[in-house]
């Protein structure tokens, strides 16, 4: 259940420059492994700790792992199965009589500060009409230095691209058989379930309902429902990345043939 580390130091060498075992001293120290989470952190820290000190002592090393305070900080014993065994609550106790490797403590305290939980912090927060008037952000250096969007040449390229989506969506139809040609993805093929203008992007937009497990969503996008399909056979493309036309479902039968 323990890990032993065996130390030998060496006190005498023949002349010959051999180094011999004579008057030899062994020390044996047992260390026990251990996971460490707490309510300050939920990621979980490997550490070895001696089983010859007692659990006050632990929670003096704890306090500085977790920042938990020492007299105040619970430790709770959990399995490799997450499920709680027992708690520590004899300070004098011995870690190797209460403790074997691979469990894991997780120190709770009252007192100790969270620093995962910001659902208490006060955020500031700015409306988009706010942004648009400083003169220091981002956006305003962009817009001085005709960077990303703000530069005609890009600008004039999203303007044909939108034009684009917008005349190949007007010739699409809910239950066109399609085919997404995306860059960068594998071909899909599909039913058009969806054709039209969205409140997450702007422009013209195309759902599609995948013959198979291939897409992002259910139809769902931002709370609002837009078609049905089942989870992960939806996803919304640009109009001219998709082609209709007669695709049929392509089936992988590999499994079934031998």
């Amino acid at each position: 259940l323990y890990q032993r580390i065996v130390r030998k130091a060496v006190v005498s060498t023949q002349s010959t420059g051999d180094v011999t075992m004579s008057g030899a001293i062994v020390t044996e120290i047992d260390y026990i492994k251990l996971a460490i989470t707490s309510t300050v952190s939920t990621v979980a820290t490997e550490r070895r700790f001696p089983s010859h000190i007692t659990v006050r002592e632990l929670k003096g090393k704890l306090e500085m792992i977790t920042g938990a305070t020492m007299d105040t900080m619970k430790i709770e014993i959990f399995n490799d199965q997450n499920k709680l065994i027992g708690k520590l609550t004899d300070d004098d106790a011995i870690l190797k009589n209460v403790l074997s490797s691979d469990v894991r403590l997780h120190v709770t305290d009252p007192t100790a500060a969270n620093f995962e939980d910001m659902s208490g912090v006060e955020k500031y927060e700015m409306t988009t009409e706010e942004y648009e008037k400083r003169e220091d952000s981002v956006q305003a250096f962009k817009k001085r230095n005709k960077l990303g969007r703000f530069n005609p040449e890009v600008q004039a390229k999203l303007a044909k691209q939108a034009e684009e989506n917008k005349e190949r969506a007007l010739k699409m139809k809910v239950g066109d058989r399609c085919e997404a040609r995306t860059p960068n993805t594998p071909s899909r093929r599909g039913e058009v379930a969806f054709v039209g203008e969205v409140e997450f992007k702007d422009g013209y937009w195309v759902g599609i309902k995948f013959d198979e497990p291939v897409g992002k969503h259910d139809g769902i996008v931002e709370g609002k429902r837009y078609f049905k399909c089942d989870n992960k056979y939806g996803a919304f493309c640009q109009p001219r990345f998709v082609e209709i036309g007669d695709f049929p479902p392509e089936f992988d039968f590999s499994d079934d043939e031998i």
